[in-house]
């Protein structure tokens, strides 16, 4: 009996022993999301710790994670029994970055002063402006548009539920702390903003979707035949593991790299470029290397967005989040209210056109929702196709999308003239985005 008891006593130790050096070996990996999470919502969404971590990261191993804010400094540190230590440090109008391995004090200079949101926006029509005149009650049914968005609020810890038709107007629906003025994270559908960046750069002829890439790690291999089309169709070829759940190459580049492009950028070529389709966070960071290059300085390049996209078509409240390197996390980070994202869903809907400014050309628009090389209709460029009906096999096919981590999507139908954007934080199968879009689209009066 002793020898029994002794044994299951040394094999009690050795799972402590394997389970430590699990979770020690991946602690850079879940401080690093509480301490970017953490700092984000609350210096930029003006949440509390306490929501974001009931709400948002509640979920092992990211709950073993300690946590502390600093709200006078805006820095938050998180650590795992002193391992994993993660320094998320936030800057005025670039928004949070994790520390890595570059100097505080040089992060800490690094700023960006926005224009001030006009005055005039609450008082403008939408999509223009702020002021809501139509809510849609004569396109929808009434009972049958409220059944769904019930529904819907209801399921997969659904935020937020705006649906615009065209730009005549919107119904936006709210869950518990959330309402028309929370900054909601976008995470991948920050990639299909980096479409219309390069989209914006190409219609200057700054940018050539087929010419070769100047980037110079490349020019003495195969990766030299990597082109901005091959990056936005992810048929760069590049090797990539995109496994958020584990130690990969998109969370080692989101937790443990200062600058990300540079991570990517210095993968090895795994398949013939354009020969295999493959989904890739890192490819999005390597265009954010590649719009930043158009620029002289930093400052040029942060102001861009903005000054080209975001306020050309009414996004004043919306941000992206800079690594520490001064790069825009294109694969990740990017914060706007409901109104916003619909706004952007908008620009697609219209070819690119917003109110008469050509801010994307047609032709560029066609482009992000044609098929991607080797997808099977899943993908066109840095946005999601129902072409193969993968999420939504019920819907139209002419239905693209951006697609977030988590649930975060802004539906673009143009048969339907519709824009639906929906925001939660929802594991897979919790939420049935077919149900949710099908319905909508079945609530619209003939």
């Amino acid at each position: 009996m002793k020898k029994l008891l002794f044994a299951l006593l040394i094999l009690i130790i050795l799972g402590f022993g394997i389970l430590a050096k699990y979770l020690i070996d991946r602690s850079i990996i879940f401080t690093g999301f509480a301490a970017k999470n953490i700092a984000s919502g609350v210096f930029i969404a003006k949440r509390t710790q306490e929501s974001i971590e009931k709400l948002d990261i509640h979920f092992f191993p990211v709950t073993l994670a300690t946590t502390k804010v600093d709200t006078t400094n805006k820095i938050v540190t998180s650590i795992f029994f002193g391992f994993g230590k993660q320094t998320a440090i936030y800057r005025e109008g670039l928004g949070v970055c994790l520390l890595s391995n570059y100097n505080k004090k040089e992060i800490l200079q690094q700023k960006l002063i926005k224009k001030a949101i006009p005055l005039y926006l609450q008082n403008k029509k939408w999509p223009k402006g702020e002021k809501i005149e139509n809510n849609l009650s004569s396109i929808f049914q009434k009972d049958s548009i409220n059944k769904i968005l019930n529904w819907a609020l209801k399921e997969g810890n659904t935020r937020a539920i705006l649906i615009a038709y065209d730009t005549l107007g919107i119904i936006e629906k709210y869950n518990n702390e959330f309402d028309k003025n929370s900054l909601l994270l976008g995470w991948s559908i920050t990639k299909s903003i980096f479409n219309a960046l390069t989209g914006v750069l190409v219609k200057d002829q700054k940018l050539q979707l087929d010419s070769s890439i100047t980037i110079s790690e490349w020019q003495n291999d195969k990766r030299k035949n990597i082109t901005v089309r091959s990056l936005l169709t992810m048929n760069s070829g590049l090797e990539w593991e995109e496994d958020y759940g584990d130690i990969s190459d998109v969370t080692l580049m989101l937790y443990n790299e200062g600058d990300k492009a540079a991570y990517a950028i210095n993968k090895k070529l795994k398949n013939t470029v354009n020969s295999v389709w493959q989904y890739s966070s890192g490819t999005s960071n390597i265009l954010s290397e590649i719009v930043k290059k158009q620029f002289k300085n930093n400052n040029e390049y942060w102001n861009f967005p903005y000054e080209r996209l975001f306020y050309r078509i009414g996004m004043y409240h919306t941000i992206l989040e800079a690594d520490a390197s001064g790069h825009f996390v294109a694969s990740s980070y990017s914060y706007a209210n409901a109104r916003d994202w619909a706004r952007f869903g908008l620009l697609y809907l219209n070819n690119g056109i917003w109110f008469g400014d050509t801010v994307l050309s047609p032709e560029w628009v066609s482009f992000s929702k044609k098929e991607a090389p080797n997808s099977n209709g899943k993908y066109g460029a840095q946005f999601w196709l129902n072409k193969s009906g993968y999420e939504l096999p019920n819907a139209p096919k002419d239905i693209f999308y951006a697609d977030g981590y988590q649930g975060q999507r802004i539906y673009i139908i143009p048969s339907k003239k519709l824009v639906i954007v929906r925001f939660g934080i929802s594991k897979k199968g919790e939420f049935d985005y077919d149900h949710f879009v099908c319905s909508i689209i079945n609530a619209l009066k003939e």
